[in-house]
């Protein structure tokens, strides 16, 4: 799939952050300390008597082999056309079919909340009917005769799919499942384009064309759309033919001649400006709002030098006719790799003022990310969601390998750190294997497992097997299971023949099993010996012990290390190193390539060398993380102004963020470093850090540079200013804030929401209500309980409309986060209006969503 973010935040990561504000319990840990025993689990998962179930340990789940093969679907004809009032698709389907290997008397297909006015067998002559059983899932068509392998056949089937007749379903990674999405269809909601846009993945292509809905099937594929005049259209290959109709309509047809799985199917249908550019003579296309058309190149522009990258890289050129990608409005993921055309949600589009704020870490990343699935999972697919690792951890590793490519070391350190800890996070309270075989639900399987991990478990197998064999291995692969679905025994094959290494050890422990090694690393230096002792601490009964090919550095002056290759077998294992003289540093991973918990002792002084001779940001970082609370120390404190002027932008805001407070050593001197980069640092994440940072100090006077702040170029800095402001105003802040409460940013918006919630009164209800339209879905969340805030500072008699408004968006709005924030709005007017009560309470007892009331459950 699809990125997993709505917005700019991961909507994957939302439902857990939601639940852990109902619980109260804080942010969560990312790296649990390695000592900690986890809790008992009550779940039912097999264990001897007597012995402690981990609570990370999934309950049993069944069993789910990839879908039995029967029919192939071989090639898709779809003409289909809109009706936008009722929001059904008119549609006829012309499929190809053949037995895969035995004959066949009927043929069962998926077709989920559709009318089936006609089933016909096509013939050469005329058509002929044929009957059929239809439950509103199934449609079970019994054919005129046994078919063998050998015969194709077609069918013909004339419907209506009606999408938002189907029961409401989803995940936290898709928040919906009904395939097929009208936005603002009869153009009534302001500031919303009209569009139509399909969501395939993981099984909702069938709830808009008939189908065998399983990503092992592969088809070529022809769409017909007739749409408005006024609007272009997109779907998989190349547009084929355009032409006008007499009803003041057009018809664009889009084939797909190379076979693809069905989840990757697409349409989109909308008012885009289309910003065209090339690669090796294919067609790219950006397709965006037209205010957005003079910014599209600014965000997908590097599509041609990463196709560039990684055809060389991978040896086989970008394997498909065009690529096209389109940015739409209310997308239920974050992004989708359909083949040719990936649909990303609006957050990638940005005003030239937004991109000020970019960097890779915004929407780059994400657009690499759906590149790269052109080959891994469209080109190559897995043969079962069980498989989806071979989709998504090669979709996740491509962030890393990108910003390696065109950023540097640091910036690839900064996303493995970022990764692992997301892992880690999950990993507190869930462990899979990456490709299991057991699930409750196929979207279980997107998870931080399927990517993070993943994605590091890739990355531990490249520096392992090293650069050459690891893309000649890949080619391998691809070459050898192009246009076809897998499993990861082929991954192993295309490694295992390329190296000439049985690596089962490998794929076994990493892909197969769950878990991850938990270190602790240790040494003692002695008569030219260092001694490196090596723990594995993690729960050997549920998790494997690891084999852990690692580098280890050795430091014994300023100069170069000595690095020594060492492979960890055992549980507890002992290593002799020589050593010249006693060690300044000992570093173990000197890499950083490790997917574990690693405790590593080492002194003061062996941590302020690593950070002064650090091989990536990772190793600063971990040193500035376990120093932080000591800066009142010179030497630490010298280390931190020291990472105040390093060339790398996340060093520097990580020292900002740990100088909070601070009252070490030349206390005057470090708070005008920090004023200075909350005014002049070139990334305006370090500004805000800086910013923030100030604020934290209780006898500062800072109010003329969060003044200045607000007037930033930058919308996160101005947004940053604002809500520190808010908590201190200035005499003029009020002033300031009404000068810019007419900005078109959703993310300023918020910021001078939660300014008014805290300073605003009467004067400031009417801006709420007409600024509600112009905030970003994504940001509704955090608006409503701001409105909430500053409808308890009015009198209740002015409240009403603004109760209507929050009441209807908690009951009917469609994403359930947003529902939530509502609810939180109106909980905040319950003291003074204690009739709400009852109001809260009919929600909470009419809500549908699991998620939802997982949550209300919990307050």
């Amino acid at each position: 799939m699809k990125y997993l973010i709505p917005g700019l935040t991961g909507l994957f990561l939302l439902f857990n952050t939601l639940l852990a504000d109902a619980q109260s319990s804080g942010k969560g840990v990312l790296r649990p300390p390695i000592h900690k025993k986890p809790e008992p689990a009550v779940a039912s998962a097999p264990a001897a008597a007597g012995l402690t179930v981990p609570s990370w340990l999934p309950a049993d789940a069944p069993l789910q082999p990839a879908a039995s093969m029967l029919t192939d679907v071989v090639d898709t004809k779809l003409d289909v056309r809109f009706d936008y009032k009722k929001q059904h698709l008119l549609g006829t389907a012309i499929l190809t079919l053949r037995a895969h290997f035995y004959p066949q008397t009927e043929l069962v297909l998926d077709a989920k909340g559709f009318d089936v006015q006609k089933v016909e067998l096509v013939g050469e002559k005329k058509n002929k009917n044929l009957n059929y059983n239809y439950n509103r899932r199934k449609l079970v068509i019994a054919l005129d005769h046994p078919y063998p392998r050998s015969t194709p056949y077609q069918v013909r089937i004339v419907y209506v799919a009606k999408p938002n007749e189907l029961p409401q379903g989803g995940s936290a990674a898709i928040t919906n499942d009904k395939g097929l999405y009208f936005i603002n269809p009869l153009g009534l909601e302001r500031n919303k384009p009209r569009q139509i846009w399909t969501q395939g993945e993981t099984e909702s292509s069938s709830c808009w064309f008939p189908t065998i809905d399983k990503p092992n099937q592969r088809m070529t594929q022809e769409i017909s759309m007739t749409v408005e005049s006024q609007f272009k259209t997109l779907s998989n290959g190349l547009l084929t033919s355009s032409h006008a109709n007499s009803d003041g309509t057009r018809t664009d047809t889009w084939k797909l001649t190379e076979p693809h799985a069905p989840y990757l199917a697409t349409m989109v249908v909308g008012d885009f400006a289309v910003i065209s550019d090339s690669w090796h003579g294919k067609p790219l296309d950006y397709y965006v709002e037209p205010q957005y058309a003079g910014t599209a190149r600014a965000v997908f522009g590097h599509t041609p030098e990463m196709l560039d990258f990684f055809s060389k890289k991978l040896g086989v050129e970008f394997p498909w006719p065009k690529y096209a990608q389109v940015a739409v409005r209310d997308y239920i993921s974050g992004a989708m790799e359909n083949t040719t055309a990936s649909t990303f949600g609006s957050f990638v589009q940005a005003s030239k003022r937004e991109l000020l704020d970019a960097n890779y870490q915004t929407s780059e990343f994400v657009v690499v990310h759906e590149l790269f699935h052109q080959w891994f999972g469209d080109y190559v697919t897995c043969e079962s969601w069980s498989n989806l690792p071979l989709n998504e951890s090669f979709a996740d590793y491509s962030e890393y390998l990108w910003a390696e490519r065109k950023y540097g070391d640091d910036e690839a350190s900064l996303i493995q750190e970022m990764k692992i800890n997301n892992y880690l996070e999950e990993a507190v309270s869930k462990r899979e294997p990456v490709i299991r075989y057991r699930y409750v639900n196929r979207e279980d399987m997107l998870d931080r497992h399927s990517y993070d991990k993943g994605g590091r478990v890739l990355h531990m197998l490249h520096k392992y097997v090293g650069d050459d064999a690891f893309y000649a291995s890949l080619n391998r692969y691809l070459t050898q299971n192009k246009l076809s679905a897998v499993e990861i025994s082929k991954l192993r094959d295309a490694f295992e023949e390329t190296t000439g290494e049985d690596l089962n050890w490998f794929f076994d422990q990493w892909f197969m099993r769950r878990g991850h090694p938990e270190l602790r690393i240790s040494h003692t230096y002695t008569n030219g010996q260092v001694a490196l002792r090596v723990q594995q601490v993690q729960d050997t009964i549920f998790q494997p012990v690891y084999r852990l090919p690692v580098t280890v550095a050795v430091w014994t002056g300023s100069n170069q290390p000595t690095e020594h290759r060492i492979t960890i077998t055992k549980a507890d294992q002992t290593f002799q190193l020589p050593a010249s003289q006693k060690p300044v540093l000992v570093k173990f991973d000197n890499e950083t390539q490790l997917l574990a918990q690693i405790e590593e002792e080492r002194t003061q002084d062996e941590l302020i060398f690593q950070y002064y001779h650090a091989r990536n940001y990772q190793q600063k970082a971990e040193v500035m993380n376990q120093l932080q609370n000591k800066t009142d120390q010179l030497s630490v404190s010298s280390l931190m102004r020291n990472a105040l002027n390093d060339k790398f932008w996340n060093v520097r805001r990580l020292a900002l963020e740990h100088l909070r407070g601070y009252r070490g050593p030349e206390p005057t001197a470090m708070r005008k470093d920090i004023v200075r980069l909350a005014s002049a640092d070139p990334n305006s994440r370090v500004r805000v850090q800086a910013l923030k940072t100030l604020s934290a100090f209780p006898d500062g006077s800072y109010g003329e540079v969060y003044g200045s702040a607000v007037a930033d170029s930058s919308i996160l800095v101005s947004a940053a200013a604002i809500e520190i402001l808010a908590k201190r105003p200035e005499v003029n802040s009020k002033q300031q804030i009404a000068a810019i409460e007419n900005t078109r940013s959703s993310t300023l918006l918020v910021a001078i929401a939660k300014f008014y919630s805290l300073n605003g009164r009467l004067d400031q209800y009417p801006w709420f209500l007409r600024r509600l339209s112009d905030v970003a879905e994504t940001d509704l969340y955090a608006y409503f309980q701001a409105f909430g805030a500053l409808m308890a500072n009015i009198p209740p008699v002015e409240r009403d409309k603004g109760l209507k408004v929050l009441e209807e968006y908690a009951r009917t709005y469609p994403r359930y986060e947003v529902r939530l924030g509502a609810y939180h709005g109106l909980a905040l007017l319950v003291p003074s209006t204690p009739g709400l009560k009852a109001t809260l309470q009919n929600i909470r007892e009419k809500e549908t969503d699991d998620k939802l009331k997982a949550i209300y459950n919990l307050m």
